[in-house]
């Protein structure tokens, strides 16, 4: 458990005062070195972790409270929460600068453009780059306790499998979530719209359970730690649709107009979002998945098409501890949503990074993909969406294809889907086999392909 701050955060009456017992009254330029929100090294560390870093013989409370001062100070309000009448604060971090600057230079939809100019056509992109759609759509259900493995859940989901199993379920209304938040996306935020992400995500998995799509209407919901530890009780279920509908207005009011006082960047404002339905938790259960892809939402809405490649769960799913931490720092301070905000910055950072190197590996991979095709004499042969399929597989980005998986990531039809498919083995590059009531297709060995080509 963490430790909490001390529940005021002002300074003693006292504190000027001749007092043996107060060591920094006589040291001013100590009490100054910690009056400021960042530590040495430019960190927002919470009091949990403060406490352990001022010398002996100093008083916790009373370095708090000069900390807490010079926060207060240069914080910002951001959104109001529970009672409404409490507003959230926040303090621009240099972690969130960077992550801001990381999410403007390349998470864009001009950006996004721009790399997929300089593959190709964009549905060739978005194949390629699939994998990293279905890895947020698998870590944010692994993060929220399901069992099924990474590689069992890229194979039911490339192949469009049925799930067997509540998790897989739980993988598959996680992909229909992110992709209705991109269908989604010009739509305003509405009581109306939280509900249907829910539905949507959560549906048939098991329904008693989760209620798809149902706020919760009692006070019974708390949220627990590894050890059973109560961490987090929502606030009261009696005015939630109305605390809600002032979420939605908040969300629908721009604030990325530089000229205003109140200006959010879309970053801040989408990570504030994810933290404040997380706080509210609306439902009995999914509440986590709903927060995530609410912010993936606001990410697409502003035009940060990239985000559908970024994936921030995997790395929330590698460091679960810290992320919950994030959750508390923020509810035991007063609301300061800086440790929530700069958390998920430094995840935001990674997980672009993580998109850049997908990214520039495929554009390397095309190129030499390009210059493989042009020597050989199938290059005349193949259509457009062949050599993208074709690519797709000798990359290893997809193993097994079947017409409606191609179907949907070329963005065409069945018929045209299960015609490239089968063009490519008449060409002698593709073999299929039958599996069940479907066709499913697959790479020859490169020997048998470099006998017929090359």
């Amino acid at each position: 458990m963490i430790k909490s701050p001390p529940v005021t955060a002002k300074l003693p009456e006292d504190f000027f005062q001749p007092s043996a017992e107060n060591p920094l009254r006589d040291n001013v330029a100590e009490c100054l070195a910690l009056h400021k929100p960042l530590d040495d090294q430019g960190r927002y560390r919470p009091f949990d972790e403060l406490r352990h870093r001022w010398r002996s013989g100093l008083n916790p409370a009373t370095c708090w409270a000069i900390v807490k001062s010079a926060r207060v100070s240069q914080g910002l309000p951001i959104l109001p929460l529970g009672s409404l009448d409490h507003w959230c604060s926040y303090f621009l971090t240099p972690i969130a600068h960077k992550a801001i600057s990381a999410v403007d230079r390349n998470a864009s939809t001009a950006a996004l453009e721009y790399m997929s100019h300089k593959i190709g056509e964009g549905a060739h992109v978005s194949y390629l780059l699939n994998d990293l759609i279905e890895d947020e759509a698998i870590s944010s259900s692994q993060l929220e306790g399901a069992a099924t493995t990474t590689l069992i859940a890229k194979d039911m989901l490339k192949r469009k499998r049925q799930p067997r199993t509540p998790d897989e379920r739980m993988i598959i209304g996680n992909y229909q979530l992110m992709k209705f938040a991109w269908d989604n996306r010009l739509q305003p935020l509405s009581v109306e719209l939280i509900a249907r992400l829910h539905e949507v995500g959560v549906a048939g998995i098991d329904d008693d359970k989760y209620s798809p799509g149902v706020f919760r209407t009692r006070d019974d919901v708390v949220v627990q730690d590894g050890e059973g530890n109560t961490v987090h009780v929502p606030p009261i279920a009696q005015e939630l649709a109305a605390r809600l509908k002032v979420l939605a207005d908040w969300t629908n009011t721009p604030h990325d107009n530089a000229d205003r006082e109140d200006y959010l960047h879309p970053l801040i404002k989408g990570i504030a979002l994810h933290f404040a339905l997380g706080y509210e938790h609306p439902f009995r259960d999914g509440n986590g998945r709903v927060a995530r892809a609410l912010f993936y939402w606001f990410m697409f809405k502003n035009d940060f098409s990239a985000f559908r490649y970024i994936a921030i769960s995997v790395l929330l799913r590698n460091a679960p501890v810290k992320y919950g931490r994030s959750y508390l720092y923020t509810e035991t301070d007063a609301m300061d949503l800086t440790y929530f905000i700069d958390h998920q910055c430094s995840v935001v950072i990674r997980a672009v990074n993580d998109f850049l190197t997908a990214y520039k590996k495929m554009a390397v991979d095309t190129v030499s993909f390009d210059h493989w095709l042009a020597g050989s004499a199938l290059y005349d042969r193949f259509s457009e969406k062949q050599k993208t399929v074709f690519q797709v597989a000798i990359n290893g980005t997809a193993k097994e294809f079947t017409a409606v998986n191609v179907k949907e990531n070329l963005d065409c039809s069945y018929n045209t889907a299960s015609a490239v498919l089968n063009g490519l083995v008449d060409l002698n590059v593709f073999k299929k086999t039958k599996t069940g009531r479907e066709w499913v297709f697959s790479l020859r060995d490169e020997s048998e392909i470099k006998r017929a080509w090359l």
